[in-house]
């Protein structure tokens, strides 16, 4: 079963791709938050502002996440710059996009010094869901249930691929879930779109990706990038649903006094430790990459044996079901010969090779196998955790600056450290 938003099979045996047809959000002006909304809880605070729990009111239904931007100032005297550029992209690029798989913009609100962007509320998150199958002990999430999320979010990336929008930040705290199990790709911050750019990518933004989902030829020092760093990025969250802990799981090292972007030697080796060391003669652009002296030091001066030997993803892979207890019988049961081959697809070093979205909403893990529901819970016994909303802060005044630490409650370098909602 297919449901709105997702690609289906035509009379040529091509997928389709219909767009369910939503109003995007829009300006509005004059308007008061608390005109609108009741303001129930509060979500998670960050660099970029807070987020807060609201529900409808004078006639507006619905549950809410409104995130309200924290102003750029200067100095010890609160001087207000404007808006930082990833509110600003971010504004832009949801007023425009409406698909089933990418976040809703209700409406975005200026009042006083502050920008409101007013989404659909949804009660999940990826990294959420993840967390609940480890506890108390781990338990696999079910193979049906991982079909359906990778669907849905590659049916959303493809229409953000196509409309040239790039993401740039996909990982599973970014990768929102309504309670009917509808995958919504969420947290525009970082994205932009690369239809003829003037400059390179890497210009505007030298660092992009959260380092556990960041592509190859990004930690190599790549100026130019394609859509398939966010296939990258896919490939690994397709292995932390089922493994339900990140493939590649480095340790960041931060930029200097002089912003200079450090070759993330840790996070390379981590990727080199399953795929194997990449090779020149099936990257050919890899050689000249402005990192490619760093990676030949870290052979020369490691020379770990797995270094020197070729991929073992498939291993790794037949190690995570067994350890799961997928099915072997069942087709429905477990992932199968079909979800290495898309994964190992998706893990490709070289970005040219790199499955894109449209190849991969094509590929037998799908085809084959049965229907999708558009629901990810279906069938799924027992309820996942909603999520934790506190009351803590639920004052959304704007005569406070937004984005200070709450008391009482973990600090914003840990409410990041645990990828918690940003939208």
């Amino acid at each position: 079963m297919f449901g709105k938003g997702f690609p289906f099979m035509n009379s040529g045996g091509f997928y389709s791709h219909a767009i369910e047809s939503r109003r995007p959000g829009g300006y509005t002006s004059k308007v008061r938050v608390r005109d609108r909304y009741n303001i129930v809880g509060f979500i998670s605070s960050g660099t970029y502002g807070r987020v807060y729990k609201a529900v409808g009111k004078n006639g507006k239904k619905g549950e809410f996440a409104i995130k309200k931007f924290k102003p750029d100032k200067e100095g010890e005297t609160i001087q207000y710059t404007g808006l930082s550029q990833s509110a600003i992209r971010e504004m832009a690029l949801c007023t425009e996009l409406s698909h089933a798989n990418v976040v809703q913009l209700e409406e975005i609100i200026l009042e006083d010094k502050c920008i409101f962007m007013v989404f659909e509320y949804t009660e999940h998150d990826l990294l959420q869901i993840i967390h609940h199958h480890t506890q108390p002990q781990r338990h696999a999430i079910p193979a049906p249930m991982v079909r359906s999320i990778m669907f849905q979010l590659l049916n959303g990336l493809l229409y953000l691929h196509t409309n040239w929008v790039l993401h740039r930040d996909l990982k599973p705290a970014n990768i929102l879930v309504t309670s009917s199990g509808a995958i919504r790709i969420g947290d525009l911050g970082l994205a932009r779109l690369f239809y003829k750019p003037l400059n390179s990518l890497f210009s505007g933004d030298k660092v992009v990706v959260t380092i556990w989902y960041r592509a190859p030829e990004l930690l190599m020092g790549s100026r130019h990038y394609t859509p398939a760093v966010d296939m990258w990025a896919i490939g690994c969250i397709f292995a932390e649903l089922l493994s339900l802990r990140p493939i590649f799981k480095g340790e960041e090292a931060k930029m200097d006094s002089k912003k200079t972007v450090p070759f993330q030697r840790n996070q390379m080796m981590k990727i080199v430790e399953i795929l194997g060391l990449p090779r020149k003669e099936s990257w050919p652009g890899l050689a000249s990459m402005p990192e490619y002296s760093q990676l030949q030091s870290l052979v020369l001066h490691r020379q770990p044996s797995h270094f020197h030997r070729g991929s073992n993803l498939e291993g790794w892979y037949q190690s995570c079901l067994k350890n799961g207890g997928y099915s072997s019988t069942s087709s429905a049961g477990t992932p199968g010969a079909d979800g290495f081959d898309l994964l190992s697809r998706m893990l490709e070093y070289d970005p040219s090779k790199r499955m894109t979205a449209e190849q991969a909403l094509e590929h037998p893990y799908f085809t084959n196998g049965g229907p999708i529901s558009g629901n990810c819970f279906e069938g799924i016994e027992g309820k996942y955790p909603h999520r934790r909303v506190t009351q803590d802060d639920n004052d959304i005044r704007t005569g406070s600056l937004p984005g200070t630490k709450r008391s009482g409650l973990p600090d914003d370098s840990l409410m990041r450290a645990s990828k918690r909602l940003k939208e």
